[in-house]
């Protein structure tokens, strides 16, 4: 049974950081990604990294502020996340699927309903 565990949320002052991390188990992927949903909002891709060489990509908006890693011994993905502002505020949710390839098409890791396995939100409130 694959799960995804996620921590690392929080209550956070503006320009401050937090660091989410997203531990697998029952189940083995090429690829990972977090996305976020702010309340009354889409549900908005964040980054997706790409499990054997660490390559990873960003959403436009996270682009230089937003970091992600991995441990392979741990089985764990981290999303860093730095000059954190009000509009990062959103529940923070990390996906995976195994028949998603990182060099394959880039509009399918964006996209949060090609992901199946999804990790339970993680809050995430900065304020201004």
């Amino acid at each position: 049974q694959v799960q995804l565990a996620v921590s690392g949320g929080g209550l956070v002052q503006a320009g401050g950081s937090l660091r989410l991390s997203c531990t697998a188990s029952g189940g083995t992927f090429n690829v990972m990604g977090w996305f976020r949903q702010a309340p009354g909002k889409e549900r908005e891709f964040v980054s997706v990294m790409n499990w054997g060489d660490g390559g990873s990509y960003y959403g436009s908006s996270m682009k230089g502020r937003f970091t992600m890693s991995r441990d392979n011994a741990k089985n764990t993905m981290y999303l860093q996340m730095n000059n954190l502002g009000p509009e990062d505020t959103a529940v923070y949710f990390c996906a995976a699927d195994p028949r998603l390839s990182f060099y394959g098409e880039a509009s399918r890791l964006s996209t949060w309903t090609e992901y199946r396995y999804w990790g339970a939100g993680t809050q995430v409130t900065v304020s201004s």
